[in-house]
């Protein structure tokens, strides 16, 4: 009994690292300003032209907004000023990743508005970003969204939870599809990000309170069925990223990783169980566009960095998890569209966005933190 309630403290600890804590505080307000003079540019698959840049989420209760940081060729930002969603914010932790999330090609930003219940859709262009729509969640409490081609699908935590579907079009706007919200495996299961397998034939849903993995299945339409579910390997699993064949990296707060393949039926097949980052709280998870890599950014204040095999195998790095140490608070890591450069958030202390170039051997260089955002900014993605 001794044993069992200390595993419940530790597993306790690590969620508020990972900020279980939805409770809505009132920050003031971020500055709405200029949009950002792209610097640099890169060819969409349409033919137009967009910026690399990373962004954030202020999310904050008078009114969320995006901040906007450009990207230099050698992986460093520079801040770009932001741009308001329309929506608002929660002013305090998501407990998620993919608040944030970019289309495959960067033609378009999608954005929870957690306090709001709803959906903002940017149109990229060359010299930043210009709102297209704003859609309810088909929940309470959008906290995760996904795209694959034209479907988006969003993730609510309010209420019992849901995942709900939408079509995206030509104009940014969003169309709900009939029959495509879907509840969770129950009630008050704690989930923690959606994402669409690389073919966008399944779903998958990380539920921190059961210890789960949900798959759903996704047809032609984008109408997805299920879920089926199973049992993580470790404590709270919380973010992941898909590499190559279907391999499935997750992290899981309550101090390790773990990887799955995802077959062609939707089963999820253990491969490595539970590795321990010896680093608390590792909560969001990426993997680098080979798949040779896949990185955690660890609550306590680190990244830890994993290699990956060829059969989707994982070892540490760096023996005792460190391969970048920040400080207290990070919050959620992405990486370039190149896998060239990590960017890490950290919300603990400094308010900052820090940026590292990714080495051939998987070690990080740290080329610098960027400062002055607002307490409350959650959420990242970059391009």
């Amino acid at each position: 009994m001794t044993k069992h309630l200390a595993l419940l403290a530790l597993a306790g600890a690590a969620l508020a690292a990972c900020e279980q804590n939805r409770g809505i505080t009132n920050p003031a307000a971020a500055s709405v300003e200029s949009p950002l003079e792209a610097q640099r540019a890169e060819e969409f698959g349409d033919g137009r032209t967009g910026p690399r840049a990373v962004y954030t989420l202020t999310n904050q209760v008078a009114g969320n907004s995006v901040a906007v940081f450009t990207r230099a060729a050698d992986g460093t930002l520079s801040a770009a000023g932001s741009v308001a969603t329309g929506g608002t914010g929660t002013g305090a932790g998501l407990g998620s990743q993919g608040a944030l999330a970019l289309s495959d090609d960067g033609r378009w930003l999608f954005a929870v508005n957690a306090g709001s219940n709803d959906v903002s859709v940017f149109d990229v262009g060359p010299v930043g970003l210009a709102l297209a729509s704003r859609t309810a969640s088909g929940g309470t409490l959008p906290i995760s969204l996904t795209v694959h081609g034209h479907v988006l699908y969003v993730l609510n935590a309010g209420g019992t939870g849901n995942i709900s579907g939408f079509t995206v079009g030509s104009g940014g706007a969003l169309t709900p599809i009939a029959g495509a919200t879907l509840a969770l495996s129950g009630s008050n299961v704690g989930p923690a990000e959606v994402q669409f397998s690389p073919d966008g034939s399944r779903l998958v849903v990380t539920e921190k309170t059961t210890n789960r993995l949900d798959v759903y299945a996704v047809d032609a339409n984008g109408v997805a069925s299920g879920p089926t579910t199973t049992a993580s390997a470790g404590g709270t699993p919380f973010g992941f990223a898909f590499g190559h064949r279907h391999d499935l990296f997750v992290s899981e707060a309550a101090g390790s990783a773990s990887s799955y393949v995802l077959d062609a039926s939707g089963n999820v097949t253990l491969v490595s169980g539970a590795v321990s980052t010896h680093r608390g709280a590792p909560c969001w998870a990426v993997v680098t566009a080979d798949g040779r890599f896949g990185f955690t950014g660890n609550g306590a204040g680190s990244v830890s960095a994993f290699a990956i095999a060829p059969d989707g195998a994982i070892s540490l790095v760096d023996a005792d998890g460190g391969t970048a140490v920040i400080g207290a608070g990070v919050n959620d890591i992405a990486l370039s569209n190149n896998s060239r450069y990590l960017y890490v958030l950290q919300v603990g202390g400094a308010q900052a966005i820090h940026a590292f170039r990714i080495q051939a051997d998987g070690h990080l260089t740290a080329l610098g933190p960027i400062a002055g955002l607002p307490a409350g900014t959650r959420g990242l993605a970059a391009f």
